[in-house]
């Protein structure tokens, strides 16, 4: 089972996670009820991890968001302060402990380093996250009706709608003041990750119409703006999740180039309102979790899953992300093949089997 934690949404170069410079993609789910708490996660992991946090919107008010992060749970809250008092009380037992000489000058093992390798933190999200933390963090802001004009009017150029362009200049001004380009250095000790998350981009509230037309008027105004979004991303210490509602686009070209512009592209196919949902098979699981693209760091080819069959659920305190495994069916009822039709299978074979399975004999496996 994975767990929604630092598997998913850190940003570590130890491995596992998202790479810094990247762009994941969600694909919502109908309701997007499962793609949005995917995106509060990975914007609570980087409250907690001290990064800056970027929200974008046109839906929901940022600073409301942020209000419904999930909470950590109890023991990481305390995980930090037990990593210091373990580390205290080992230096205090090898001042006082005495070992036999022949071991004195052999490597030491790195027995903290062992027991907090992992990374990352688990969360309550039948809690939001208290108000001191989130004083805490360094938030920024982008909320769509804020920077909308009063007629309504988009750029005249007809290539990328103003809602867009507003956009990508509100995330350079972040990552050029804040340093995370390197045209202001940030001090040594000190280097930051910013996190970007953006919901429901290309939706009808951006301005955009390619999920209510084939033949949109701004054809290439999405792509366009991910492809300068991914460039930024490259030159700067900032990550970006992005969901996007891929079941209301018309046109599936666009859906091709989208993924094709991103990094990693998962996909939340919802059992809510489908056949499945009644259907006894699945019944352990709320939807499908679809790995669509895998992205390719540093070589020519992405690391191939041992899996792909994926689903998760949503327990009463976690969403959790599991290998797809159907029960075994069980019942009396299963169609079996007559007496009959085995005997005349068994005259088929007899002729390449030699007369050995000639007869009447049924094949026995």
């Amino acid at each position: 089972m994975h767990r929604l934690c630092a598997c998913t949404f850190s940003c570590s170069p130890r491995g596992g996670g998202l790479a810094v410079g990247t762009l994941l993609l969600i694909e919502e789910d109908t309701y997007s009820t499962y793609s949005n708490l995917l995106l509060r996660y990975f914007l609570a992991e980087g409250v907690i991890s001290g990064h800056e946090v970027f929200i974008a919107s046109a839906i929901d008010i940022p600073q409301k968001i942020f209000k419904d992060l999930p909470a950590p749970l109890p023991d990481e809250i305390q995980a930090q302060d037990s990593k210091t008092n373990v580390t205290e009380s080992l230096r205090s037992a090898e001042d006082t402990m005495k070992i036999a000489w022949r071991y004195q000058n052999l490597p030491k093992v790195e027995s903290v380093s062992l027991s907090f390798s992992r990374f990352g933190h688990y969360y309550d999200i039948s809690k939001t996250m208290s108000p001191d933390m989130l004083l805490s963090a360094k938030t920024h802001s982008f909320y769509l009706p804020d920077f909308i004009s009063s007629d309504g009017t988009h750029d005249s150029s007809g290539e990328m709608s103003c809602d867009y362009l507003q956009l990508l200049q509100s995330i350079q001004s972040v990552v050029h003041q804040g340093g995370f380009d390197g045209s202001n250095p940030q001090l040594k000790g000190q280097k930051n990750i910013l996190r970007l998350g953006v919901q429901s981009l290309g939706s009808v509230l951006w301005g955009d119409d390619i999920c209510t037309h084939e033949r949109p008027r701004n054809l290439h105004s999405f792509t366009r703006f991910l492809y300068a979004l991914r460039g930024l991303l490259r030159s700067s210490l900032s990550v970006c999740v992005i969901t996007m509602p891929a079941h209301l686009i018309q046109n599936k070209a666009i859906i091709a180039r989208v993924r094709n512009l991103s990094d990693t592209v998962v996909g939340l196919e919802s059992f809510i309102g489908s056949e499945r949902e009644s259907n006894p098979l699945y019944k352990d699981y709320h939807g499908l979790f679809l790995v669509h693209k895998i992205p390719r760091l540093n070589s020519l080819i992405s690391d191939v899953s041992d899996t792909k069959d994926l689903a998760f659920k949503l327990k009463r305190k976690m969403f959790s992300i599991e290998r797809l495994h159907l029960p075994p069916d069980l019942s009396d009822t299963v169609s079996r093949s007559s007496k009959q039709d085995l005997a005349g299978s068994t005259k088929l074979l007899s002729s390449g089997c030699g007369s050995a399975a000639a007869g009447k004999k049924h094949l026995d496996f």
